[in-house]
């Protein structure tokens, strides 16, 4: 049985999927808080600075919220990975989501639920590995990132908040992300996969990516810890680029070499580009929510 919540707080709002979140939670009739650390210049939009020691000056609006949820963080591809760069990455994570379980912690009454940010990238490189939220995660960078990103979300639970930690594959959609980047290059038949092809990509169409937040939202006693935000049909980087070219009717023969991109990108080609996550959406299957667009063909034809 489902129940929309009635007020959602919402950090991240600008962002790629924060902005189809908004957008969806209005369709739904949810009235949606969002913080904003600059001026506010909308009903609904408070300013926060969780840098303070109290983040929101006015707590009294957030008062009976039914469920947070979080969605900051420095995008991993806008700079080469100095270790300033690095350090944004996880402060931009880590320190917004404690000083958000801190405003719950100031609260009277807390969220219900709270819905943190994380990433399939917690997993590492596993080459063939199929891993579901019960798998263990890995090693490197971004992995050691999203441990401590849900460590501190986890925090919210010491005072009685339900937490889900939305481990998000690259989200699909030509209004931005990895897609929108690609396409130019598809579209002049200047593309091709990425070293050897042979890695798994965990993808999600962006319409499901909503839908399924949604469906969190709507079915808090159902599925919380860990969630993979993915489709159940992950793909190799080779079986993506043929599909690609394919929906553009244009060749994909030019591949890119992988030291190609570890001098174009640096440190964020092998522990992104490069990597290889087989990753399925075991908890979100087994709570009910069905896929609307499973397969990657059905959803570059959809999107394109």
């Amino acid at each position: 049985m489902t129940s929309d919540p009635r007020r959602v707080l919402l950090s991240g709002a600008s962002g790629l999927v924060g902005l189809a979140l908004v957008r969806a939670l209005a369709t739904h009739r949810i009235q949606s808080f969002l913080l904003v650390r600059g001026q506010t210049k909308h009903s609904g939009e408070l300013h926060w600075d969780p840098s303070s020691s109290h983040p929101v000056e006015n707590l009294e609006t957030l008062e009976n919220i039914d469920a947070a949820i979080h969605l900051s963080g420095a995008n991993l591809y806008a700079h080469r990975w100095t270790a300033a760069y690095k350090h944004e990455i996880r402060e931009s994570r880590i320190a917004t989501t404690r000083a958000l379980v801190n405003v719950f912690r100031q609260m009277k009454k807390p969220p219900r639920t709270f819905l943190c940010a994380s990433a399939t990238g917690i997993y590492g490189d596993r080459g063939d590995e199929v891993l579901s939220e019960d798998s263990p995660s890995g090693t490197g960078f971004i992995a050691d990132v999203c441990r401590d990103w849900e460590a501190e979300a986890a925090r919210a639970a010491e005072i009685g908040v339900q937490v889900t930690h939305l481990r998000f594959g690259p989200v699909l959609t030509p209004d931005g992300g990895a897609l929108k980047a690609m396409l130019p290059f598809f579209r002049l038949g200047l593309g091709g996969k990425i070293a050897s092809g042979r890695q798994w990509l965990s993808w999600i169409a962006s319409s499901d990516m909503v839908r399924s937040i949604l469906h969190l939202l709507q079915n808090p006693a159902a599925v919380h810890g860990p969630v993979n935000l993915v489709t159940p049909h992950p793909v190799t980087n080779a079986e993506f680029t043929r599909s690609l070219a394919h929906q553009l009717h244009r060749p994909a023969i030019l591949p890119v070499p992988a030291f190609a991109l570890r001098a174009a990108f640096g440190e964020i080609a092998d522990d992104t580009l490069l990597t290889s996550t087989r990753v399925v959406p075991q908890r979100l299957l087994q709570s009910g929510f069905k896929f609307e667009l499973p397969s990657i063909d059905a959803a570059l034809a959809a999107l394109l």
